[in-house]
């Protein structure tokens, strides 16, 4: 891949996922997607730079905010718009939601409500991997609260111990819905609770693209190479409230506004405009595919069917066990 072809896909994805995000608070202005929504606005560098580290074979595990995680992962926005929408052409069927995307042909596990609880998960699949002897990663997202919940140090102490091929990729957006970091946790370092477990650690700027891939890159040729897990914790920032139903009253409007003065499109279209690498008509083309693309997948969406009222209760467990067909 060239420079000026890596350059392109970083950005277009970094702009995909903001339009798409943007799009997704409008209509949740317009009761066209309800439920709980939590948008990925000012943290788009890290899924950007991260993803694209991993093979078609390899497993994602994500949190409830987890758009971008699923769209970079190659579920189509289509997909991920009728789910929004709560329609059947949605890739959960309409049944999950905005918290639980998931695509089982690209290995994407979720989109988990429960915080910290795809790290047990991933750990899981890790585990089947290397007891298969399959060449495979598993790449877990969670944020900086769950490194408060029992199921962290679980499921980093079971990789340790085992040698699994986890990659343990924490975005710290300072806070766990609305207490600070350092209001919850003595130990705001967060590398160095990943350290206690004789995890390899790096921490990286999150809202630096280049520097997300490079650290992602680092981390996963040293699982493949070397065995093992690996952590690294993304610094970066929310830029809109934890959901869509959160009055946000727990932090200063003068701090996000200095966090919205990094943010990770305009600093790296800015880098590549000094080093030539995009033009303003390769910035245009991307903006305008993005919208374009955020467009058709709303009217998919709009256009999707509910599902039918017999159908309810396909694939649910029963009480005994049972899955009804």
């Amino acid at each position: 891949m060239t420079d000026a072809e890596r350059a392109r896909r970083f950005l277009s994805d970094m702009v995909r996922v903001r339009r798409m995000e943007e799009r997704c608070a409008e209509l949740y202005g317009e009761a066209k997607i309800r439920g709980f929504l939590h948008l990925y606005v000012g943290e788009e560098a890290v899924a950007a730079g991260s993803l694209q580290v991993l093979g078609p074979d390899d497993a994602v595990v994500a949190t409830y905010r987890e758009h971008a995680h699923a769209l970079l992962r190659g579920t189509p926005m289509t997909s991920i718009m009728a789910e929004m929408f709560g329609k059947q052409e949605g890739c959960s069927r309409g049944r999950g939601g905005s918290m639980h995307l998931f695509d089982a042909s690209t290995r994407f596990y979720g989109g988990n409500a429960i915080v910290a609880g795809g790290l047990p998960l991933a750990v899981g699949l890790a585990l089947a991997d290397s007891t298969l002897h399959r060449n495979r990663l598993t790449a877990c997202y969670f944020g900086d609260g769950a490194v408060a919940e029992g199921a962290f140090h679980e499921s980093l102490n079971m990789a340790a111990l085992w040698r699994l091929p986890v990659l343990f990729f924490c975005e710290n957006n300072l806070y766990a819905m609305g207490t600070a970091l350092a209001r919850a946790q003595s130990q705001t370092d967060l590398t160095a609770k990943a350290a206690a477990y004789r995890v390899p650690t790096i921490a990286v700027d999150g809202m630096d693209v280049v520097a997300c891939h490079d650290a992602a890159r680092q981390a996963a040729e040293h699982v493949r190479n070397t065995g093992g897990p690996f952590f690294v914790e993304f610094r970066t920032y929310r830029f809109r409230a934890h959901s869509m139903f959160d009055p946000e009253l727990y932090r200063d409007k003068a701090e996000v506004q200095r966090w919205r003065k990094r943010d990770p499109i305009p600093a790296y279209i800015k880098q590549c405009r000094a080093d030539d690498s995009l033009t303003d008509d390769d910035i245009a083309d991307i903006e305008e595919a993005a919208n374009a693309e955020i467009e058709a997948a709303v009217a998919f969406a709009e256009a999707g069917t509910w599902e039918n009222v017999e159908d309810l209760e396909r694939d649910v467990l029963t009480p005994v066990g049972q899955v009804v067909r």
